[in-house]
C-alpha cells in the first residue's frame, strides 16, 4: 500500500486512465522490485466518512481480484474515487478497472514503427 504523499505525487506523473467511477494512475518505479503497490484516494467531495470508506473497501476488493493477473509488475497503482463511483454496480467497476488496466498496458507497450 502507498502511504507517503511523495509516492502519490510521483504516481500523478505516470500514465492515467480516467473512467466514470474512478481515475487510475500507474507509474513504473524502475527499481527492479516486481511488487505492485496500491494507493487509494477518495476526497471529502465524494461524501461523508461512511461513503468514502465503502468506496475504499470496494477498490481494495477490486485490486485483490484483478491486480494479480492484470496489474503492472513493479509499478505504483493509484485509484482516485469519483463522485459517480459509489452508485456504480460492483460488476461495472470491475469491467471499468479491467479496461483501464488494459489501456495503461497498451500505452506502456513500445510502439512499433512501420
Amino acid at each position: 500500500m502507498l502511504s507517503r504523499r511523495a509516492d502519490f505525487l510521483a504516481a500523478n506523473g505516470g500514465r492515467r486512465a480516467p473512467m466514470p467511477g474512478f481515475v487510475l494512475l500507474v507509474r513504473p518505479r524502475g527499481d527492479d522490485d516486481p511488487v505492485m503497490r496500491l494507493g487509494i484516494t477518495v476526497t471529502k467531495k465524494i461524501g461523508n466518512a461512511v461513503v468514502r470508506n465503502r468506496m475504499k473497501r470496494r477498490f481494495r476488493a477490486l485490486a485483490r481480484e484483478l491486480f494479480p493477473e492484470a496489474g503492472i509488475a513493479g509499478a505504483d497503482h493509484v485509484l482516485i474515487g469519483r463522485a459517480g463511483g459509489i452508485e456504480r454496480d460492483f460488476s461495472e467497476l470491475r469491467v471499468e478497472l479491467r479496461k483501464a488496466l488494459g489501456k495503461v498496458m497498451r500505452s506502456a507497450a513500445p510502439q512499433a514503427r512501420s
